[in-house]
């Protein structure tokens, strides 16, 4: 029986729906309870879930910002590397002053002072498989912002086992890509999209990246992930966005479940 994070996040909502913003959460998510079909229920729905980012990079970056600013209530951060110098042209959580640091200490210090109110709990080191499961087990949903195949294979199966929805994002050169899996029996997962992944791979220290284009992938990120979390319109479940950003131009796919997929084939 899978655990199902939109059941975690109903679990702590309703416990949280006892108690209505107080002013100054008011005053600073007012633009947030404007909306149509988000209002102070889908505030209090971000105020109480929890949600794992795994890799403070050029996509963590944007992804933790956003999330800490929009009010999620915690956010586990996920990620073995330090600041380089080479980082500072894409991956806005960091600072000069901050080259040789943890990504993840950088990551608390400016989220930290975005938003106090929310809890950064720190996830440092390498995550093993039994590590990754524990944690995704744990939250609402996770934000995969790595950058090699291995990982995102890895952090997809922990979803898988665990029932947790998974917003997936990629950037290399100039093109870009975002599709949301809901962990769910029945629907695919990241391995039916790339049935033949391993650890090799085109990486952005040997290709390079455009600095915004993280900005644009990990935004939309950031945006699925408040949208799962506070049902709010129509997630990007089972669809894969790519995006050229010379022509500026998107194309979008479906993605079928694989009933051969060696991660979920035998989940339906």
């Amino acid at each position: 029986m899978k655990k199902g994070g939109g059941r975690r996040a109903e679990a702590r909502g309703a416990t949280d729906a006892l108690h209505p913003l107080r002013d100054a959460q008011r005053a600073r998510y007012s633009r947030h309870l404007l909306l149509p079909g988000f209002a102070e229920a889908g505030q209090r729905r971000l105020l109480a879930a929890r949600v794992l980012i795994v890799g403070l990079g050029g996509l963590g970056s944007p992804v933790a910002m956003y999330l800490a600013a929009a009010g999620v209530g915690e956010l586990l951060l996920a990620d073995f590397d330090a600041v380089d110098l080479s980082n500072l042209q894409r991956q806005i959580l960091h600072t000069t002053g901050r080259v040789g640091a943890s990504k993840v200490d950088s990551a608390v210090a400016a989220l930290g002072a975005l938003n106090p109110e929310v809890s950064l709990v720190p996830v440092k080191g390498a995550l093993g498989s039994d590590r990754l499961a524990e944690l995704a087990g744990q939250v609402d949903l996770v934000c995969d912002c790595s950058d090699n195949f291995g990982t995102r294979d890895a952090v997809n199966a922990a979803c898988v086992a665990a029932g947790t929805p998974l917003v997936s994002g990629a950037a290399i050169r100039t093109e870009g890509q975002i599709a949301c899996f809901s962990g769910q029996p029945g629907a695919p997962c990241y391995r039916c999209l790339y049935p033949n992944l391993g650890e090799a791979g085109e990486t952005c220290a040997r290709e390079g990246v455009l600095a915004p284009l993280v900005g644009i992938i990990g935004s939309m990120q950031a945006t699925e992930a408040i949208k799962i979390l506070t049902r709010l319109g129509e997630p990007l479940f089972g669809r894969l966005l790519l995006l050229d950003a010379l022509s500026m131009e998107w194309r979008s796919l479906r993605i079928p479940a694989d009933p051969e997929c060696a991660v979920c084939g035998g989940c339906a």
